[in-house]
């Protein structure tokens, strides 16, 4: 458990300072909305409902088996055991462990008992992580394909000049008055120049089809959130790169479903452009499958281990920290310093959640 609470220590510190100290990050934060922040199918716009639930499902009955058959082994006595069900669809499990049981169990079997769901998911994670790398180590670019840079719709303003003309999210701007566009700085020149004129943009939407019309540039904005794309070679090593470089994490915990300057290789946009030699058509189910489960996993069982109140980590240490109090006759509460360390993880949390939009 303290390895797993200091990897979150760690990349919850990461987070807060990238937040406070990169306004663009903040940005990034508040264009996607605080719902981002919820593992919950619907609700995150990035967490897809068949692939989320699935893992979701998987997650929660992973760290609870795990709670459940260590107590077992430990002789401790589990009350009831399940699956939570939404109809006929499962959502969650539990496995109900009375309290007076843990209780009476050593501290050591009852550290054990509170480990063993978070270990489970982090074991989980790297398993489905693996495999990921696996499934992308069989990807090649089709024959054929596009080599060049291309620049992705990410969003569409209402109001503007490209919601006018059509275009729409993962649509691949081609040409704006002629001009080839590779990158960002190719779209701002050329809306620089011809502001106050009518302007002809060509672009591919997400099924293909290539779009070709005209609309006044009224203020040099076209009125998308633009980005620049490298090509599926540089891509797909790119992603495979970070796999084997511990710097390259951040793009290994990017979904799929967003759209970002270091694109995902089987992501809607992207996944089109390969082929598996091993896999098929089929590899982008399964790596999107094989992405959640790592990243539910992970997040599930790193938030778990935090020092927090009725979370696993926070009774674990909540015992730890009696035991010591006690074994040497100090006067302090171990409650009261147990509600400390909550407060404090609680308000980082919250600093996270909330930092970027008290910073603008």
């Amino acid at each position: 458990m303290p390895l797993i609470t200091g990897l979150a220590i760690i990349l919850f510190f990461i987070a807060l300072t990238s937040t406070l100290s990169n306004s663009a990050a903040r940005e990034g934060v508040r264009d996607i909305g605080p719902q981002a922040n919820l593992l919950i199918p619907g609700l995150n716009p990035l967490l897809p409902w068949t692939y989320g639930w699935i893992a979701l499902v998987v997650t929660i009955v992973i760290h609870e088996a795990g709670h459940g058959i260590v107590a077992r082994v430990y002789g401790a006595k589990v009350e009831s055991t399940g699956l939570v069900l939404l109809l006929i669809f499962p959502i969650g499990a539990f496995v109900n462990i009375q309290r007076e049981e843990l209780e009476k169990t050593s501290l050591r079997h009852k550290c054990s008992i509170l480990t063993a769901g978070p270990l489970n998911n982090i074991i989980l994670a790297a398993m489905s992580l693996i495999a990921l790398y696996f499934v992308v180590s069989t990807l090649s670019p089709l024959p054929g394909v596009d080599e060049s840079p291309s620049v992705i719709v990410g969003e569409v303003r209402p109001g503007s000049l490209a919601e006018q003309l059509g275009i729409t999210q993962r649509s691949i701007i081609q040409s704006i008055d002629g001009q080839e566009i590779i990158n960002l700085k190719d779209v701002g020149e050329v809306l620089r120049v011809s502001e106050g004129e009518d302007i002809e943009v060509t672009w591919k939407d997400s099924k293909g089809k290539v779009w070709t019309k005209s609309g006044q540039n009224e203020n040099g904005l076209l009125g998308v959130t633009i980005i620049s794309m490298g090509s599926p070679s540089d891509a797909l090593n790119n992603y495979k790169r970070a796999f084997l470089d511990p710097r390259g994490y951040l793009l290994l915990l990017a979904p799929p479903t967003l759209e970002g300057p270091f694109p995902v290789p089987y992501s809607e946009s992207m996944a089109p452009k390969y082929e598996s030699y091993l896999f098929g058509s089929y590899f982008p189910l399964i790596s999107n499958l094989l992405f959640w489960l790592w990243f539910i996993n992970f997040n599930v069982g790193i938030f778990n281990a935090l020092p927090i109140g009725p979370f696993d980590g926070g009774q674990l240490y909540g015992s730890l920290i009696e035991n010591k109090l006690r074994s040497r006759g100090r006067k302090l509460n171990p409650s009261t310093v147990n509600s400390a360390i909550t407060f404090i993880f609680i308000a980082i949390v919250i600093m996270l959640i909330a930092g970027p939009y008290l910073l603008q």
